[in-house]
């Protein structure tokens, strides 16, 4: 059986520690520094700042009631 590739589509590894970062955080946040957190949850990294700002936060802000 084969181990799954962190680069293969539909990969997920789950980090012992959720990311703890405020919108503020994501929004200042620079782009190598995005694209570390989302690999690191095999997440994909294409698009723009602009859309990687987005996605991390809708992955990891929980919705403000």
């Amino acid at each position: 059986m084969e181990s799954p590739q962190k680069n293969s589509v539909g990969f997920f590894q789950m980090p012992l520690h959720y990311p703890r970062y405020t919108q503020k955080d994501y929004q200042d946040m620079p782009e190598w520094k995005l694209d570390q957190l989302l690999k690191e949850y095999g997440l994909p990294t294409h698009g723009d700042l602009a859309y990687k700002r987005e996605f991390a936060m809708g992955a990891f802000l929980w919705p403000k009631s």
